[in-house]
């Protein structure tokens, strides 16, 4: 059950835009607070908020450098998630081979009969 609850919390993270460009930020390398809410419309307070929640999720971490405290991104919860998504991609991937093997089927059936 842990590694279901780990799930919802980094699909909850990454369900808001905001977050999602955060993250997308931090992929190119580390970054403060104040770096990581120049883009945005909102106060640094707001950025922090959404900044615990990928903190809770996993995605984030914070290291302490001096007096500033950077985040980074961390790979592996995403990794989680994709890896879980892969499975759901792969069964729908199928159901649409075995989709198109039988349109393929009534087609060159369908062909038969024609007069």
């Amino acid at each position: 059950m842990q590694a279901a609850h780990r799930l919802d919390a980094i699909f909850a993270a990454l369900a808001d835009p905001t977050r999602r460009a955060i993250l997308g930020r931090l992929a190119s390398g580390a970054a403060s607070v104040t770096e990581l809410a120049e883009p945005f419309a909102m106060s640094q307070p707001a950025i922090s908020k959404h900044l615990k929640v990928l903190e809770r999720a996993g995605l984030i971490s914070r290291s302490r450098d001096a007096q500033r405290r950077p985040r980074r991104l961390e790979p592996k919860p995403l990794a989680e998630a994709t890896q879980w998504l892969e499975r759901y991609r792969r069964l729908w991937e199928g159901n649409y081979q075995r989709l198109d093997v039988l349109l393929h089927h009534l087609k060159t059936k369908e062909k038969k009969w024609e007069p």
